[in-house]
């Protein structure tokens, strides 16, 4: 299959990914944006402590960001990311569509994932089957029943990777959000979808043993995945070997020009840590975005 090649692909739409795209393109080099809007955090937020801005809602701000990106030469693919890994000098990128990207140097932006279900048992049992990454937990769960909840692209596939571990997988999402090609490969793969429906409560006392759904019904399960939203920065930072901070092991290391320990990865924004404000995100952005720029010209 061939590939589609850049010179900067930054992962995520929120304020510090489109800052970056926005300063990367003014270098003239070719950048590519992925991720969908409403996963940020902040598109239904509204802001009002930024400077030089009055309110203003998040989904314009955003809409703004993404114009300007644009206008500069930036594309934007309304897709997820669901693998990254080096490449020779660069990094390969699978996307949900199942198309390959080259890229010579990746801005990660993508924030943190701060979503639960808020039910009943979630809380009690995490870390005795209740797991939010599939990349680290399916191993712990070989020849088991499982079930993954999510309607993103982190969810399903999720649910493919459990396939080649567990007996047996469950799909619990309200309404798919993720490109048809990768829907289609959830389908084809033998796992147990159940659309439509919601997690009433995870069972079970000192480990999980089932779920209940919103229309009464049970699942008998061992291991429950949350992945709400599209892949976290544990999962992609740590296939790709990307240090994450020693004292909380959930945010991405980053030094003052926002590089990370692997040359060519930047982050920016919530994904390197607090304080969660978009000026923040927006001067983080603004470095990891020249920086990046700069580095894949070096390797022109």
């Amino acid at each position: 299959m061939s590939q589609d090649n850049f010179d900067v692909v930054i992962l995520g739409t929120g304020p510090a990914g489109l800052q970056a795209a926005i300063h990367a393109a003014r270098k003239k080099v070719s950048v590519l944006v992925l991720g969908r809007r409403p996963q940020s955090s902040l598109y239904k937020a509204h802001v009002e402590n930024f400077c030089c801005l009055g309110k203003i809602a998040g989904e314009d701000l955003l809409e703004a960001g993404r114009e300007q990106a644009q206008s500069f030469g930036a594309q934007m693919w309304d897709e997820d990311v669901l693998e990254v890994e080096p490449q020779g000098e660069g990094f390969l990128i699978k996307i949900e569509s199942g198309r390959d990207l080259a890229a010579k140097a990746l801005v990660l932006a993508m924030g943190i994932s701060r979503n639960k279900l808020g039910v009943k048992g979630e809380k009690e049992l995490l870390g005795k089957g209740v797991s939010y990454c599939v990349d680290c937990d399916a191993g712990f769960y070989r020849q088991a029943k499982v079930a993954v909840v999510g309607e993103g692209s982190a969810a399903f596939s999720g649910a493919l990777t459990l396939l080649m571990a567990a007996s047996e997988v469950h799909l619990i999402y309200g309404q798919a959000t993720v490109d048809p090609t990768l829907a289609a490969q959830v389908e084809a793969g033998g796992i147990i979808a159940h659309p439509g429906r919601k997690v009433k409560a995870i069972l079970g006392a000192d480990k999980v043993e089932g779920l209940e759904l919103d229309d009464g019904a049970t699942l008998e399960v061992e291991g429950v995945f949350i992945e709400l939203g599209a892949k976290g920065a544990v999962a992609l930072a740590g296939t790709l070997g990307v240090m994450m901070d020693p004292e909380t092991m959930q945010y991405v290391a980053a030094d003052k020009k926002q590089a990370t320990n692997l040359p060519g990865v930047y982050a920016c924004g919530d994904i390197t840590g607090p304080p969660w404000q978009v000026a923040k995100a927006v001067g983080e952005g603004c470095v990891a975005g020249l920086e990046a720029a700069a580095f894949a010209k070096g390797r022109r």
